[in-house]
């Protein structure tokens, strides 16, 4: 099962590494000296990372792992460790030496400035993924 926000909360998600990546090519354009345009060219690949990342974010749940894919890193966590789901909402798991973890899901977290269409598709998101993870 796949679970990713809104294709229009995709675009706005994309839009924390777009904004600045494009902010990056006009000064790399109007740089004078080679390592301010170097120094700008390793931003925009920086930021076009978190711009594709960001269209990305999301939840594959699969018969084993829980899959979730963040900004800047992806956690693949096994279904048996997974202890619970909060409403922050994160995951809730334990590593197999036993230590407790949590790992935010960035896709599904709201804002009071969100549309209630919005904030329902997470809402139902949310549910869906609490339901497969109960044991």
């Amino acid at each position: 099962m796949e679970l990713s926000p809104l294709t229009l909360n995709r675009l706005a998600n994309s839009l924390l590494g777009a904004g600045p990546a494009a902010g990056g090519i006009a000064y790399a354009v109007r740089a004078d000296d080679v390592l301010s345009r170097l120094a700008a060219c390793l931003a925009v690949i920086g930021f076009a990372v978190i711009a594709i990342r960001g269209y990305r974010l999301g939840v594959r749940c699969e018969q084993a792992t829980l899959v979730i894919r963040g900004y800047l890193r992806t956690r693949v966590i096994a279904r048996e460790s997974i202890t619970g789901i909060t409403d922050f909402p994160a995951v809730r798991w334990t590593t197999h030496r036993g230590r407790k973890r949590w790992t935010p899901i960035t896709a599904f977290m709201t804002s009071t400035g969100e549309i209630s269409a919005t904030r329902l598709h997470k809402e139902r998101a949310l549910g869906k993924l609490q339901r497969w993870a109960r044991p």
